[in-house]
């Protein structure tokens, strides 16, 4: 089989590509910075602060359920405008 020449030309873009990626890495490219030990925050104080706040949502939600369960909720509406039909 004869390779045609659209895909010398592809295969010849492909070596140069990676020629020149192979040159930038032998050249010394850009180096990702070493992690800083200082910024880290704690892990586990970071969760055990979001429990306390999702038992004080659950807290709040029991509330609600137990107002809505127990029919003790009065709405009232003021100044409502006419809706005008659509």
């Amino acid at each position: 089989m004869i390779p045609s020449k659209n895909s010398q030309r592809w295969l010849g873009i492909v070596v140069a590509l990676q020629s020149l990626i192979l040159l930038a890495l032998w050249l010394g490219g850009p180096v990702a910075t070493p992690a800083r030990a200082d910024g880290i925050p704690d892990a586990g104080a970071q969760q055990e602060r979001i429990i306390d706040e999702l038992k004080t949502v659950n807290s709040k939600l029991d509330k609600l359920t137990g107002l809505l369960s127990g029919g003790q909720i009065e709405v009232r509406v003021k100044n409502a405008e006419p809706t005008k039909d659509r």
